[in-house]
């Protein structure tokens, strides 16, 4: 991570990397990191909602670099609007790397998750 290079937004998520969600060459599969940073949008966005919600589009998601089994991988997200039933979100995962004492950007991406009511119909979002 370079002295200015800093995640935006709120840390939501925390998680080990584990050899179970690699392949054999090391690498963490790319689908962890999304189920990741799907769950840290739907922790956030509920929040914000004050109930129920679920992942409507996940939009310009592209991975930078790799994780490895053994990264702590950090996702950060950043409520960038709140429409009428909708939450967009920024998301990015951020790979701590313990042997080398670093931290480096490895994805972003933009979820649109919907609010819910009782029944699974959109709901609107409460004002803050």
């Amino acid at each position: 991570m370079t002295d200015t290079a800093k995640p935006r937004g709120k840390l939501t998520l925390r998680t080990l990397a584990m050899p179970g969600d690699a392949n054999p060459a090391g690498d963490i599969f790319g689908g962890w990191v999304m189920a990741q940073m799907d769950l840290a949008s739907g922790i956030r966005a509920a929040e914000r909602a004050r109930g129920r919600v679920v992942t409507a589009a996940v939009k310009e998601m592209a991975f930078e670099l790799p994780v490895k089994i053994g990264d702590t991988l950090s996702v950060y997200t950043d409520i960038e609007r709140v429409g009428r039933t909708s939450i967009t979100l920024i998301v990015e995962a951020w790979a701590h790397r313990s042997r080398y004492n670093q931290q480096e950007k490895v994805t972003a991406g933009t979820f649109i998750m919907v609010a819910l009511d009782e029944e699974g119909k959109p709901k609107q979002v409460p004002e803050e």
